[in-house]
């Protein structure tokens, strides 16, 4: 059950602070006597509600309507009591300020300056006021005032909507870490577990007619798990960096374990790709390798390097059964397609007699010529 409470907690002394200012009112109808007096105080009190009301969570139309009965209010105590309590208008103004939609915003705004300014000109006239230039400036401030309360509360609620696009973004975030550790995992994980499984048949084939063979290649076992353990850490430890020299010697391992002959074609140099695109692109010749071993029942890989002046470009092809459905492309090919799209690269995927699969990825190569970075 909720508590109940006299103004937002949220908004601290400051609605108290403003109720100073009904000294005045209460001041002039404590002059009258009778019948009058009595109206005086019912509409101070009528006048505290409202006040109330418009700090409570209300739709448009009843916000409206106290507000409305606000404005009543202060022109009935400048007529029938005192021009002073035109000054209660500064009670309407903050809450004017308050309209979101510009349309209430100036349709409020208008009635407001209509009905206090036509009283202030027929009290002058009637002889109420004793100096009405003195009202003036107040009037003057009355009137802007709404626009510096809406321009405080829009930015109060775009400070608002920024914590909470920053808390959306921090979530994104976490969601993001979690997809690559799962991708990272996936890639990384698949492609040594294939090899393991791969040198396994292999020591199950070796172990009764070459034992002492069996015992290298169980070795080599030992290897490859340790090898996996210490990727798991450094992929956890977000420090895992990938270089494509270091994936082609492991593709060269694997396709070996699996009996398919590789070749490696063109460009052998790497170094001028920047660390992230070689990262990028050692995960995706991963993945690749890991579907050829586990998908395509190949005999023969190529993998063909190109290199022109803002592009690079990887093919690989094999001679297995290629994609037999839409399904069969998997999780990995899209990851592969979600890698390079953080590098600006594309994927593309033709199969027909066998597979291939071309990476194209846009790379900044620096060259030095007479001392000139082009």
């Amino acid at each position: 059950m909720n508590k109940f409470q006299i103004f937002p907690k949220q908004l601290g002394v400051f609605p108290y602070i403003f109720l100073i200012y009904l000294v005045m009112p209460l001041f002039y109808v404590a002059k009258e006597t009778g019948i009058k007096e009595m109206i005086g105080y019912a509409l101070i009190l009528l006048f505290l509600v409202a006040y109330r009301q418009l700090y409570s969570p209300l739709t448009i139309k009843p916000y409206s309507y106290w507000l409305a009965v606000q404005i009543s209010i202060i022109v009935i105590l400048s007529f029938w009591y005192d021009p002073n309590n035109l000054f209660l208008g500064f009670f309407p103004a903050n809450f004017i300020g308050w309209f979101v939609t510009k349309k209430y915003f100036y349709r409020a705004l208008i009635s407001f300056m209509v009905a206090l300014s036509v009283t202030t000109i027929i009290t002058a006239m009637q002889g109420l006021m004793e100096n009405t230039l003195y009202f003036f400036p107040f009037l003057i401030v009355m009137f802007i005032s709404p626009f510096g309360i809406r321009s405080i509360n829009k930015r109060m609620e775009l400070e608002k909507e920024l914590d909470q696009a920053n808390a959306q973004i921090k979530e994104l975030i976490k969601r993001e870490e979690r997809v690559r550790i799962a991708r990272d995992l996936h890639d990384t994980l698949g492609h040594t577990l294939s090899l393991i499984t791969l040198q396994s048949q292999l020591v199950q084939r070796l172990a009764e007619k070459r034992p002492e063979q069996a015992k290298v290649e169980a070795k080599e076992i030992e290897i490859t798990s340790r090898s996996a353990l210490s990727q798991v850490r450094e992929l956890v430890s977000g420090m895992r960096a990938i270089t494509i020299a270091d994936e082609l010697a492991d593709m060269q391992q694997i396709f070996t374990a699996a009996n398919i002959s590789f070749q490696i074609e063109g460009e052998s140099n790497f170094s001028d790709i920047p660390l992230l695109q070689q990262n990028i692109l050692g995960m995706c010749l991963r993945e690749a390798t890991t579907n050829i071993v586990k998908h395509s029942a190949a005999k023969n890989c190529f993998i063909i390097f190109y290199k022109v002046r803002g592009n690079y470009t990887i093919v690989i092809e094999d001679d297995g059964i290629g994609l037999i459905c839409e399904e069969s492309k998997g999780n990995g090919l899209k990851g592969m397609k979600e890698r390079l799209a953080l590098i600006e690269g594309e994927l593309t995927i033709e199969s027909k007699e066998g597979t291939t699969l071309t990476m194209n990825v846009p790379v900044i190569i620096k060259q030095e010529k007479e001392g000139i970075a082009l």
